[in-house]
């Protein structure tokens, strides 16, 4: 089991999920967030003062996945989240995490089963 933890342009979101629902993956969580990385932020203007922002939004994909899923949902990200053909700065990173166990609370299956 694995949890892939994905950081995401917003409006990328939409095109993400659809690509998931083609791999099957029906299961995910959404978190807002901010962050920067290679881009630093970006600057604007109010009132004629030019002040940087360093903080995008950003939307965190959390996803557990039993391992046959884990390449077919890396893929679905891309797909959905690259900008162009090539990508560009700010797109995005996808985190591969090992998962020690997962419990339904429902019913209280463990494993992959609970996934």
């Amino acid at each position: 089991m694995k949890l892939i933890i994905a950081i995401v342009q917003p409006s990328k979101l939409d095109a993400i999920k659809e690509a998931l629902t083609r791999v099957e993956v029906h299961r995910l969580t959404v978190v807002d967030c901010q962050g920067f990385g290679r881009q630093r932020g970006q600057t604007g203007s109010m009132r004629g003062r030019d002040y940087g922002v360093n903080l995008l939004r950003k939307v965190q994909l959390q996803i557990g996945v039993n391992e046959e899923f884990v390449q077919p949902t890396i893929d679905a990200i891309l797909e959905g989240g690259r900008s162009g053909d090539s990508g560009e700065i700010g797109d995005g990173k996808i985190f591969v995490l090992p998962m020690d166990d997962c419990v339904r609370i429902r019913t209280g299956e463990r494993g992959g089963e609970a996934i």
